[in-house]
């Protein structure tokens, strides 16, 4: 079954569209977690960033399709980090919940086939369901991961609109009356045309931020083959109706992404005199369960 497939299914059976970040930052853990930090040490965080990320995908299996682990926080650890990315991973594969790495990952040639076959499919070292990808080397630098998602049923998300304001200064060029952005977006909806599923998506998808709705919206319909992430709700600023515009007339077509919003719900005005650090899996499951409830636009 394909990736696009695959994704389908778990936004039908979840009944959701909400995709949780996991980005574990060390101030913002809940003080049990960070009290159990005691010498500082790479090891110790990283058992916490598991311990952290793994409850939180206990806390929300059953009512969302999807978690983006994003691999800075990781890597920002070393080696131990990695090992913890490699765990929650796991642990979000063993809760039937499909996996985003953000790693933002490309190079040429061969280089970007080995980022692949890296990270993409259930069989790669890495086991996740798909990946990041940065478009800017070009054509030829998507075409490896293109072919791995067709040998492993895997998928990518390649960056078109970002969330963040300098986004625009590359994203935005004009050439040939063209934006970059749209050129990027031309090219995912060719590589997808000989990959469609029965429900009309292929394995390339893309992503576009909510803090943008008008380009959001003009790339729905630029790209109606293409699964997008869309970044930048909540924290970032993105709100409920910013987002809807990057859903098919079915509801589906997009996954919406929270990170802190979610993760460190126990820490927001609304949560934390009624949950508060003692109960931050609760705050976790409220908030995620807010998010559902304000992007229900499945049909």
């Amino acid at each position: 079954m394909s990736f696009a497939t695959r994704l389908a299914e778990a936004v039908r059976r979840t009944r959701s569209v909400t995709c949780v970040g996991l980005d574990p930052r060390k101030g913002s853990l809940p003080l049990s977690l960070r009290e159990a930090v005691a010498n500082d040490r790479p090891e110790e965080w990283a058992a916490a960033y598991t311990q952290f990320c793994c409850e939180i995908i206990d806390v929300v299996a059953d009512i969302v399709p999807c978690v983006k682990p994003q691999a800075a926080f990781f890597e920002q650890l070393g080696p131990a980090g990695m090992i913890s990315l490699g765990e929650v991973v796991a642990h979000a594969r063993r809760n039937n919940l499909l996996v985003i790495l953000d790693g933002k990952r490309n190079d040429i040639g061969s280089t970007a086939t080995a980022y692949a076959d890296a990270y993409l499919g259930a069989d790669s070292p890495w086991g996740s369901d798909s990946l990041t990808v940065s478009p800017y080397l070009g054509r030829d630098s998507i075409e490896p991961f293109v072919e791995v998602c067709d040998a492993r049923q895997a998928g990518i998300f390649v960056l078109v609109k970002t969330s963040n304001p300098g986004g625009g200064l590359l994203q935005n060029r004009e050439t040939d009356g063209q934006t970059v952005y749209a050129r990027v977006a031309e090219l995912l909806k060719e590589l997808n045309s000989t990959r469609l599923d029965p429900g009309g998506y292929g394995p390339v998808g893309a992503v576009v931020g909510a803090t943008y709705p008008q380009e959001l919206a003009a790339m729905r319909a630029a790209m109606p083959s293409s699964w997008i992430l869309i970044p930048g709700f909540g924290a970032q600023g993105g709100a409920a109706e910013d987002v809807k515009v990057g859903f098919d007339s079915d509801g589906m077509g997009a996954v919406v992404n929270s990170s802190r919003h979610i993760i460190f719900a126990h820490s927001r005005a609304e949560y934390a005199d009624k949950f508060g650090d003692a109960r931050w899996h609760d705050a976790v499951r409220a908030a995620t369960e807010q998010m559902n409830q304000q992007l229900n636009v499945l049909k």
